[in-house]
């Protein structure tokens, strides 16, 4: 097979009028020609750090969007699924995405559960870990998460890092906002890289001392701009991911709207290149070809270098998408599940209290971070309720693995004048989280979840809209259009709710992530991620 067009090669700074033969899926020759093809030929795309798990559709359909957009592999954490369901959560993601031609390179999660302070569906132990860095099918250690383990040397969380030493595999971290000597120890233990860095300072130091910084721009994070400006001298050690991208968002665009967004800066494009397609190659090791001579035939065709509208995606010498169509054909996969509580009633979010100051998470848009904040509390006949006009929400999280009793705190920025919205999407132990109005329209959310064992869902008295998550209660068993549509109705309610995030569903479902600080909600309880201990809802004045 012959591919003419202009060919950008990256290592070389370079680019120029030529033509690819392909035999056996690999590249044979890479030759200067002259002819009238205008497309430019180049690396595929690379997402550097993702859960598949958060686009809510199985590895198999997450590849049948993604190469639309000339994405031709991901570094993969199945830290989500395995939180339900444990080692047999990251087989099951292996397996799936072994049945398309798209290069899912998995990593072993690190941290399940993430914490002690919740409950989790599974648990991987240095042992779990031991068998699975073994394995051909991982290619990393993925987010060490668990820094305070690190720093107080948890043996059990040093095995871990050990395990992937012994094998030869990196160790990807997770410590938002760890600076200093604490960064210092950190890295020494072994860790690589971090996607979490939200300001330009703390990306720095950390480029500084030879960790590689990853760009984040998901759906509910979204780092670029804070990062960026450090692309022209620390392109080398740097990467773009989406860590959390929901379908919907999947459709629109991937790692190419985050080339587009760069160029359209001024970077030059060699260097957004390497970050976007060669850097996470080499770091991971992964089998993906790089445009050169002998390497598998993984690239793409796009019109132009400034907005990257893929005309063609090949794998291994394959078409796999074309002008927005993707070839890569359904796969039948199984529903795995993990749900084990009973319907809910309204008197079991009752909060009683008469403190004159609470505690109320203050969820920011576009971040994972949240602040604690203290605001007097709406009381009503000894109870403490949402209080809709100051838009200081009740928010509940309810155990999805057995009976207790829901843990209740208080959110503002939600903005919802009516009804609730909930899901058992709840970084990283997906119990299910709800904000709602009353506790009548709380209980209503939670038992739709139960009652479709696992979803995300909005509700308003006698209406409502469910998007189904019958696999680990996290993922759909519907096509990536068909849950993207579905994702984007329910969404499209939530705000008619009164909801102001851009992402509501997103931002939910990571107010029970206890090593994001400040103040999130688990299962067992409110969580302060600065002091990483349980607090009070009422605030001693």
């Amino acid at each position: 097979m012959k591919i003419e067009g202009q060919i950008v090669d990256i290592f070389n700074r370079n680019i120029y009028s030529g033509e690819i033969m392909i035999e056996n899926g690999k590249i044979t020759s890479i030759k200067p020609k002259a002819h009238d093809n205008k497309n430019y030929i180049l690396p595929g795309f690379i997402d550097a750090h993702i859960h598949i798990e958060s686009s809510m559709l199985v590895p198999s359909e997450f590849a049948k969007l993604a190469v639309i957009h000339g994405t031709v592999a991901t570094i993969s954490d199945p830290h989500e699924i395995a939180n339900v369901l444990g080692k047999a959560g990251v087989y099951y993601m292996i397996e799936n995405g072994k049945k398309v031609p798209f290069k899912f390179h998995f990593g072993a999660p690190s941290c399940v559960p993430a914490t002690s302070f919740e409950t989790a569906g599974a648990v991987i132990d240095s042992e779990d870990i031991r068998e699975l860095m073994a394995s051909p099918d991982i290619y990393y250690l993925a987010e060490m998460m668990n820094y305070p383990g690190v720093l107080f040397d948890d043996s059990e969380v040093l095995k871990k890092i050990e395990w992937a030493n012994h094998y030869k595999k990196p160790t990807d971290g997770h410590a938002p906002g760890l600076r200093g000597e604490p960064l210092q120890k950190y890295i020494s233990a072994g860790i690589t890289t971090d996607h979490e860095c939200f300001t330009f300072a703390e990306a720095e130091e950390k480029l500084s001392l030879g960790m590689k910084v990853i760009v984040r721009e998901g759906s509910a994070a979204k780092n670029f701009e804070a990062l960026i400006d450090l692309l022209p001298d620390h392109y080398e050690n740097m990467m773009f991911c989406s860590d959390d991208k929901h379908p919907d968002d999947l459709i629109i665009g991937h790692i190419n709207s985050l080339c587009a967004r760069a160029v359209a800066k001024g970077f030059d494009i060699f260097k957004v290149l390497q970050m976007a397609c060669i850097n996470p190659v080499f770091h991971y090791n992964m089998n993906v070809g790089l445009l050169r001579e002998k390497d598998t035939a993984d690239f793409i065709v796009v019109e132009n270098l400034f907005d990257f509208k893929v005309l063609q995606t090949y794998i291994n010498g394959e078409l796999v998408a074309e002008n927005g169509q993707s070839f890569i054909k359904d796969v039948a996969f199984e529903t795995p599940n993990n749900f084990n509580v009973k319907p809910k009633n309204p008197e079991d979010f009752e909060v009683n209290g008469n403190a004159e100051k609470i505690r109320v998470i203050e969820a920011l848009e576009g971040q994972l971070i949240t602040n604690e904040i203290h605001e007097k509390p709406l009381i009503q006949n000894g109870k403490i309720i949402s209080d809709i006009e100051n838009d200081i929400l009740k928010m509940a999280v309810v155990n999805r693995y057995h009976e207790a009793q829901p843990a209740i705190a208080f959110i503002k920025n939600f903005g919802l004048k009516k009804g609730a919205i909930a899901g058992s999407v709840a970084h990283d132990s997906h119990n299910i989280v709800v904000v709602g109005t009353n506790d009548v329209e709380i209980c209503n959310a939670v038992n739709l979840i139960i009652e479709n064992t696992g979803g995300i869902c909005a509700v308003n008295g006698s209406e409502n809209k469910i998007l189904g998550l019958p696999v680990a209660g996290i993922i759909s068993d519907k096509d990536g259009w068909a849950t993207g549509r579905l994702y984007q109705e329910i969404d499209a309610m939530a705000k008619s709710l009164g909801s102001t995030l851009n992402a509501p569903f997103m931002t939910l479902s990571f107010m029970a992530l206890l090593v994001i600080p400040d103040l999130k909600l688990s299962d067992k309880g409110l969580f302060s991620g600065n002091d990483f201990a349980f607090t009070d809802l009422g605030v001693n004045i």
